[in-house]
């Protein structure tokens, strides 16, 4: 593929599935200068994986499919340095802005699929995306019995978290 095509396929990509990445980068990432960088490293993983697309299944799966194995890669190396690091903001340094109530549960949404190992945490965004179990199952490499069990306990798991708040 010529630099013509893959970079208007990009653009493409980028203009129609924006909203898809942003929400997988909020999964992995909680501050803004971690989503900015994993923002970054799910952009370049796309464009280099353009040559690779064979248009074998739907863009939006390609596309989900390299955010999700980056994002999770991304974390994986992200833990161990955060586990040699201390956080600044344990140190009291920055102060979260307040928000509206909205924006409050979007957050606790977003920081309970943090907590959620990486597979769940991934099962957890194409369930809300309104992915069926059966295209799930294929995204991550489950089987479907699999994937329900997982939605279920998910479901159960979510639910005991709003209990105690």
């Amino acid at each position: 593929m010529t630099d013509g095509p893959q970079q208007q396929l990009f653009r493409e990509w980028l203009g129609e599935h924006r909203g898809l990445l942003f929400k997988i980068v909020r999964a992995h990432a909680s501050d803004l200068t971690d989503q900015d960088d994993l923002f970054q490293e799910i952009v370049t993983e796309l464009w280099r994986s353009i040559p690779g697309y064979r248009r074998e299944s739907a863009a939006t799966t390609w596309i989900y499919r390299v955010a999700l194995y980056t994002a999770m890669a991304w974390s994986r190396v992200e833990r161990k340095h955060r586990d040699r690091t201390e956080s600044i903001e344990v140190l009291g340094c920055v102060a979260s802005p307040s928000r509206g109530e909205s924006d409050a549960r979007v957050e606790w949404l977003y920081a309970k699929l943090r907590t959620l190992p990486e597979v769940d945490r991934s099962l957890a965004l194409l369930l809300l995306d309104g992915y069926s179990h059966m295209a799930i199952a294929s995204l991550l490499g489950l089987s479907e019995s699999n994937v329900g069990v997982r939605v279920h306990r998910l479901k159960q798991r979510l639910a005991r978290s709003v209990d105690e708040v």
